[in-house]
């Protein structure tokens, strides 16, 4: 009777998981198309083209699958979520990027996981077992050595610093706002409404995003399109479906694969041969997100989803 209760639970981890592992290719594969189309696309303008092409999809998603409009309840969430993550973080990681080389980029982004997890902690009551802080531990040493071996001797500045920053701060709080809202609205409203919140912010680069188009190349268009459609509409909804069915921390860990992900894709893509320690560092990446999703034989550490599930309002 054990193994019969628990085949549903463990067919929703599995779906839980592979959403997760769609949104940490996807979102790799963001960083080789931001490549070609933040050359000709000023930071605003990416951002506000992307959430546009996001927006569409989603929206066009919505019709088909007669999605209504989250209740009033979850509106809070998301507000927050799309202002914070896909507006806001989306800028300033487009602009602070352009301003200091890859290691420091690493450094400070990928402070937003432990940032996650740590709010998580303080405001939605999730636990911090020993496993997973040791596996974001690893995985952060591992993003750190992959920016560092692939910096190429870039350049810092300290605007380039804070703007990093603040876009890891708007990363976490956009995470831990949205975990709530995911307890009263479907993973597509969540993700779509979130994703037009932010276009909303994003509206005053129209003028600029009109004037980068008409000069820009086909193939940069066609990435910020693709960079909208693909990692924005279908991986923000397939991160929000796995959120809602673990804690903020674990999902925030899940992402330190990407990293290991990149060096791949632009090893296929772009012809850069990684070395050493480039796969060094990836292989860290890969080991600490093992880790931190790994689970201990007690059973209370695999309940911390299935309690918050049913204490979630609905």
């Amino acid at each position: 009777m054990m193994n019969t209760a628990r085949r549903p639970e463990r067919r929703t981890e599995l779906l839980a998981a592979g959403a997760a592992s769609v949104t940490v290719v996807l979102w790799a594969s963001a960083f080789v198309s931001i490549r070609s189309a933040g050359a000709a696309y000023s930071p605003g303008a990416l951002a506000l083209g992307r959430l546009l092409a996001g927006a569409l999809t989603l929206g066009l998603i919505c019709l088909v699958r007669r999605e209504g409009v989250p209740p009033r309840s979850a509106w809070r969430g998301i507000a927050v979520s799309g202002v914070l993550w896909f507006g806001f973080y989306m800028v300033a990681l487009n602009w602070g990027e352009q301003e200091v080389d890859a290691g420091t980029a690493a450094l400070v982004v990928n402070i937003g996981p432990l940032l996650i997890a740590l709010l998580g902690a303080r405001f939605l009551g999730d636990r911090l077992p020993p496993r997973l802080l040791a596996g974001m531990a690893v995985s952060f040493a591992g993003a750190v050595t992959v920016g560092l071996s692939m910096s190429g001797g870039g350049g810092s500045s300290l605007l380039g610093v804070v703007l990093c920053l603040l876009a890891a701060v708007a990363y976490a709080g956009g995470v831990v706002a949205q975990k709530p809202a995911l307890g009263r609205a479907s993973a597509l409203q969540v993700t779509t409404f979130g994703c037009l919140v932010g276009a909303v912010m994003c509206l005053p680069f129209a003028g600029q995003l009109v004037a980068d188009a008409s000069d820009a190349p086909v193939t940069a268009t066609l990435n910020m399109v693709y960079l909208g459609v693909f990692p924005t509409a279908l991986a923000f909804t397939t991160w929000a479906y796995a959120l809602a069915r673990t804690t903020a921390g674990r999902m925030g860990a899940t992402t330190y694969a990407v990293p290991s992900l990149v060096v791949l894709m632009s090893w296929l893509a772009l012809g850069e041969v990684p070395g050493v320690l480039t796969l060094v560092g990836g292989a860290l990446c890969l080991a600490g997100v093992a880790v931190s999703r790994s689970r201990t034989g007690a059973r209370t550490a695999e309940s911390a989803p299935r309690v918050e599930e049913a204490e979630a309002p609905r």
